[in-house]
């Protein structure tokens, strides 16, 4: 690799697969010697990417966390525009869903939201550039490679950003565990943008602030939140029961 350009490290079975369906530039694959991942040398042989065969022991020391044997190296994700998540509804003909994401800092999260929103027909993600998680290897893992099939900005003001968003016709939800209103009696039949806040903080005040709706999940349990990442899969999935053709 010293042809200056700068790689990401790839692992996983599904994240490299996902990688190679998406088109997205790879230097090469790297399998570790007796494991099967036939199907991952396949496509890549498909592709044109070269592959390489090693110890698992030198995958082990590569990247330190589970691999199942496949590693790749390959060109970081471009972010998308605002505008082309819009586009993007306007282009399938639907309502426009957006996920927006304040100070969220857990790549867990951040991968499992991209996971959920693959799943439920997310136009975009929205996170922010400082204070927050960006992509990488560890939100491909965590997103099971998702994060090759989910547009994602990255904007300076969250404020800002939900107040452009209104006035391009969307509704602006929040999810907080202290919101007026519960979640399946929310309309999200209509263009909207769900906001959810960061680990242990929720939303910002000022985000809060910019809301047409706090919303909240109701609660049967002892614990008294959800995570990021938990709370937007269930309003997803709601959206996408009362948008049912």
């Amino acid at each position: 690799m010293g042809n200056g350009k700068r790689f990401e490290r790839i692992a996983g079975k599904n994240p490299v697969l996902e990688a190679l369906a998406a088109g997205r530039k790879i230097e090469k694959i790297l399998l570790a010697q007796g494991a099967k991942v036939e199907d991952v040398q396949g496509r890549a042989v498909e592709k044109g990417v070269p592959v390489e065969m090693v110890d698992r022991h030198y995958l082990d020391a590569l990247v330190k966390t589970l691999h199942q044997g496949v590693v790749a190296f390959a060109e970081p994700l471009e972010y998308a525009s605002v505008e082309e998540i819009l586009d993007a509804a306007s282009s399938r003909k639907e309502p426009a869903l957006v996920v927006a994401l304040d100070q969220l800092e857990d790549p867990q999260n951040l991968g499992s939201v991209l996971r959920s929103s693959d799943a439920f027909g997310v136009h975009g993600v929205i996170i922010l550039e400082r204070r927050s998680v960006s992509l990488g290897p560890a939100v491909s893992r965590a997103s099971a490679g998702a994060v090759e099939h989910v547009r994602v900005a990255r904007i300076v003001n969250m404020a800002r950003e939900l107040d452009n968003f209104k006035r391009a016709g969307l509704w602006v939800i929040g999810l907080d565990g202290d919101g007026r209103d519960v979640l399946w009696d929310v309309d999200l039949k209509g263009p909207v943008v769900i906001v959810a806040g960061g680990e242990g903080r929720g939303l910002r005040r000022l985000v809060k602030e910019k809301c047409d709706i706090i919303a909240r999940i109701p609660m049967a349990g002892k614990v008294s939140s959800l995570n990021a990442g938990v709370a937007v899969a269930l309003a997803l999935y709601e959206t996408r029961r009362q948008r049912k053709p």
